[in-house]
């Protein structure tokens, strides 16, 4: 079964390398999202979709114009049509599941939901169950929540819960399409348990020293008649159309469709009051739309340029792997990067990423590399806002209630670096590197 080495092609790559000067859209693009909100954050929010699409168009016109890659845009059209028909849909169905919650959360049991999210990530997905948890999440904290609550909500329930199953988190789930089987990525389960254990301790600590400040008389006064309540419960059934419709491959479109037939039918059968209890409104999903239209747009040079580039990179070890995944999966949308790096380790073992027969011997053969690849993407998606799906969505929807959240630069250097990437340090410790539990 021997194939030639690694080469563009191997990956997907049709075209030369992209000159480093197209990368500028995608880095005029993640400054904007770092910077503007600060230093004009009433501007940004009046004009940010223009320049989304403006940096957008920049690219696509390049490619279309100037290479004649037509084919490469609308590749990268359909990747954002299916993000954003999953993360609509996602964000309409929940929207009208009701959670009443007990207020006055104390620490443990906040840790208790944490850990309940990172195992409901990995079941119906990280996008469908941060959708479906934030909101009882700020209720259950209103009187004491911060910028930590947000942050750890993210990389456990958003990120790292989901790295159990196919479903679990996007890349993985293009894994499956590839040829992983579906409960392999169960093997994870040790780097899972120590990922959540460890950041759970965490956020326990951060918490009891919150929750101590809290004011004791307002949170007895205002919170000790309230209980558990649900409703919109009916809503579960749109939500496994859109779960279900995931697995959908083809014909082309259909699985889009519907995931928006469920979501329109889900705002038509709901009741208003529920969505009103809720504060539902179509702002977060609209900013989310336009941003990552941008991001989709804007980062494809940069996809390409890495994938030229992988050639060089000969046999990598998991170390290698792992890091390289994860950092870029970080700053670009995980899913193409996971992919990226799939095929850059499938190829140095000659095996072809798109027979689905070899891709389940690699996995057999190399297993410590795929489950590089697949942690480096799944966990790295943490430390930004764009790394994975849900991130920014989560960020929309607290923003929204009112809730303060850490900005693009804050969240790497309040969190990401010093709080998520030792955590991450750990699992490379532990399961990639020489010293690693054999």
């Amino acid at each position: 079964m021997m194939s030639p080495e690694i080469t563009p092609a191997l990956l997907g790559v049709t075209n030369a390398e992209p000159h480093l000067l197209l990368m500028l859209p995608f880095v005029a693009l993640l400054l904007s999202l770092a910077i503007m909100p600060f230093v004009a954050g009433d501007w940004w929010q009046r004009h940010y979709a223009k320049i989304c699409v403006g940096l957008a168009t920049l690219t696509l016109c390049y490619y279309k114009f100037r290479l004649g890659d037509t084919e490469r845009i609308l590749r990268a059209g359909h990747e954002y049509a299916s993000f954003i028909a999953l993360i609509g849909s996602l964000f309409v169905v929940t929207g009208g599941i009701r959670i009443k919650v007990r207020g006055e959360a104390k620490p443990w049991v906040n840790c208790v939901y944490l850990i309940v999210g990172a195992v409901l990530a990995s079941v119906i997905g990280t996008t469908g169950a941060s959708m479906l948890l934030i909101r009882p999440w700020i209720r259950m904290n209103r009187y004491r929540i911060t910028t930590f609550h947000v942050v750890f909500f993210i990389v456990l329930v958003g990120n790292i819960g989901g790295c159990l199953t196919a479903i679990g988190d996007p890349p993985l789930f293009l894994g499956y399409l590839k040829g992983v089987q579906f409960w392999w990525f169960a093997r994870c389960w040790p780097a899972w348990a120590v990922a959540v254990g460890v950041l759970v301790c965490a956020f326990y600590v951060m918490d009891q020293g919150n929750f101590l400040r809290a004011p004791l008389t307002v949170r007895k006064k205002e919170t000790e008649r309230e209980s558990w309540e649900f409703s919109g419960l009916k809503n579960l059934v749109w939500l496994a159309v859109v779960l279900g419709a995931v697995f959908i491959q083809h014909p082309a479109g259909i699985r889009e469709a519907v995931m928006v037939g469920a979501a329109v039918a889900s705002y038509v059968t709901t009741p208003q009051t529920i969505r009103d209890a809720n504060e539902f409104t179509f702002e977060p999903i609209k900013e989310v739309a336009w941003i990552f239209a941008g991001i989709f747009a804007t980062m494809v040079p940069a996809l390409e340029y890495i994938q030229v580039r992988a050639s060089e990179l000969g046999v990598p070890s998991a170390e290698s792997l792992y890091w390289l995944t994860g950092m870029l999966s970080a700053f670009l949308d995980n899913a193409p990067t996971y992919l990226t790096f799939l095929a850059v380790a499938t190829g140095s073992h000659h095996f072809s990423l798109e027979d689905p027969i070899q891709v389940r011997q690699f996995a057999g053969e190399h297993e410590l590399e795929l489950m590089a690849v697949s942690l480096g993407a799944v966990f790295f998606g943490a430390m930004t806002y764009i790394g994975n799906g849900p991130n920014f969505m989560v960020k929309k929807i607290c923003e929204h209630a009112k809730v303060k959240t850490a900005g693009f630069g804050t969240y790497i250097l309040l969190f990401g670096i010093p709080v998520i990437l030792p955590v991450l340090a750990l699992i490379w410790i532990l399961f990639f590197s020489q010293w690693r539990i054999r």
